[in-house]
């Protein structure tokens, strides 16, 4: 019996609900805060051939990451060599096609008598992987080989044996290993669910027909990406903007793009981007692809199913060793940095074609804070988190205050979570007033977010943009604030620190002040309704010298 469009459609949504099973299961079994309550992680399921056939609840950026671990284990080990109960994982950008050190995949095949029908995957973001700073995300670091222990991808699990010594060489060479080892728990046992829910769906649906589903699920979707780009005027489409800096000494670095429509397919073209940096802002492919497709979906057909069919009708050119494409041994760390303006480039150059659709420029940032110590108890810990902004004014609505963008989609730590964990105290936890561009419809607030340690010293470590750079407006709209890192002092003393600060140790005498940007406007800000203005007055999210100097002297507050 052939399958039919409703059989595949089923099949989708029964794959799906198993990836979604898996993402809860890490979600609620994982130790660390990043993963638990954060929720940096991803899952996935692939076919025998490798391909994604669908995406749980996730991180855009984690796509490629899972893709390439599954890619290079059908290359370097090959169907015949994989057995029932093995499991493998991999972190490295290069050998691995990943996209970042702490972003570790797990990949386990899923069998029926003797053959290979599918695999399950997922991918966490460790709150530490090694290398020269606590937290693996410290800028200043130059080459992969100082950002943490590189693992290629290696045999986890075999025929459901574990293999000790891999693990015990990991747990050696990071930071808190029983934290990490709970982590790692926690991304088998999801894994380890997925292969049992699959093993049930082969028994009720049998393998040819899951091979056959798998076939139409990934054609379905190129069809239906295809159709969404023939709706975009053919042409071409070009826009450019800066990276701040890459924590050493490079500043306002560039990324170029030409986008081209042709019926229905588009290409990405990256000529003219700077070269990759001395600093980790640097993407790999994996990310670049990520970025790639992750913006053609939410602009075109933000609905569409996330598997590799997206990848059909889709292009993309990047000069090697370029910031957005760059060669071993380029550090990777800061990836999502430069991936967050991959994204705002994309947006800029599509504005013209579909600027019902498009927002402006977000907080474009992955605002990142670390910090590591010894607390008064005796114990250890590494703290990771990273903080949203503003999201841009879009045609239609004011972007929202405070939230992760795009390439992220993680939450705001709550502080509940993070003081009854860490010894760190939040002192200050607040939206930053008239950090939103002014226009027709305004850009989202910053967030502001003061730390303390507690009894001790602490480590900082930071990864900051459009610190300088300000988030942009579209169509008359005005930027958005930018952000900072800085120590303000019992005294009152402020020292500002820089973009990307690394293992600044700080004592209890002082707290750790973190700002993000905000977002870019949309439309003049002249258009914007008085009721609007007015109510932006009421909120306490403006000053009144912020509205009278973009909406004039005659607004209303009443």
């Amino acid at each position: 019996m052939s399958m039919t469009g409703i059989d595949a459609e089923l099949l989708r949504n029964a794959m799906s609900s198993i990836a979604d099973e898996m993402y809860i299961a890490l979600m609620k079994s994982s130790y660390s805060t990043n993963i638990k309550e954060r929720r940096d992680h991803s899952t996935a399921l692939f076919d025998a051939r490798g391909r994604v056939v669908v995406q749980g609840e996730s991180m855009p950026l984690h796509l490629a990451s899972m893709l390439g671990l599954v890619e290079v284990v059908l290359e370097k080990f090959g169907c015949d060599a994989l057995k029932p109960g093995d499991m493998f994982l991999s972190n490295d950008p290069y050998v691995g096609r990943g996209s970042h050190l702490p972003d570790v995949a797990m990949a386990a095949p899923v069998f029926r008598d003797g053959e290979l029908v599918m695999f399950v995957c997922n991918i966490a973001h460790h709150a530490d992987i090694g290398g020269m700073a606590p937290g693996s995300m410290a800028g200043g670091m130059t080459e992969i080989y100082q950002e943490g222990l590189r693992i290629p991808p290696i045999r986890l699990f075999d025929a459901g044996r574990l293999q000790q010594g891999v693990m015990d060489l990991i747990l050696l060479n990071v930071r808190v290993p029983e934290e990490r080892l709970g982590d790692y728990n926690a991304q088998i046992a999801a894994n380890q669910l997925g292969v049992r829910r699959c093993e049930a769906l082969i028994d009720r649906w049998g393998k040819e027909r899951i091979a056959e589903g798998c076939d139409e699920i990934v054609a379905a979707v190129a069809r239906r990406f295809r159709a969404a780009i023939a709706e975009l005027k053919d042409g071409a489409y070009e826009f450019e903007d800066i990276v701040d800096d890459d924590g050493l000494s490079r500043r306002n670095i560039r990324i170029r793009l030409r986008i081209t429509v042709r019926g229905e397919e588009i290409e990405f073209d990256f000529d003219g981007t700077d070269p990759q940096v001395e600093g980790n802002n640097n993407v790999t492919m994996a990310g670049l692809q990520a970025a790639c497709l992750y913006s053609l979906k939410v602009l075109l057909d933000p609905e569409c199913p996330q598997n590799h069919g997206l990848l059909d009708p889709v292009t993309i050119r990047a000069p090697a060793g370029s910031v957005v494409n760059a060669s071993f041994p380029a550090a990777s760390a800061a990836r999502a940095q430069t991936g967050q303006r991959i994204v705002d480039v994309i947006f800029g150059a599509l504005a013209p074609a579909c600027p019902d659709r498009i927002i402006a420029a977000g907080n474009g940032a992955n605002t990142s804070a670390a910090f590591f110590g010894k607390a008064p108890d005796g114990r250890y810990y590494v703290y990771l988190e990273t903080l949203g902004g503003g999201a841009g004014g879009r045609a239609y609505k004011d972007g929202t205050d405070g939230v992760q963008v795009h390439m992220t989609n993680t939450s705001n730590l709550p502080i509940e979570a993070l003081e009854t964990e860490y010894p760190l105290m939040v002192e200050r936890y607040e939206l930053v007033p008239d950090t939103g561009g002014a226009g027709r419809f305004r850009g989202g607030l910053s967030i502001r977010r003061d730390y303390r340690a507690l009894g001790h010293a602490t480590t900082f470590s930071g990864q900051g943009e459009r610190f300088v750079n300000p988030p942009w407006g579209l169509f008359g709209g005005q930027p958005g604030g930018t952000g900072r890192f800085a120590v303000i002092g019992d005294d009152g003393t402020e020292t500002r620190l820089a973009n990307k600060p690394s293992a600044l140790r700080v004592g209890p005498d002082a707290v750790i002040s973190v700002v993000t940007p905000g977002a870019g406007g949309y439309g003049p800000p002249s258009d914007r309704d008085p009721l609007a203005v007015a109510d932006d007055a009421r909120s306490g999210k403006f000053s009144e010298g912020y509205l009278v100097q973009h909406y004039g002297s005659d607004y209303s507050s009443s």
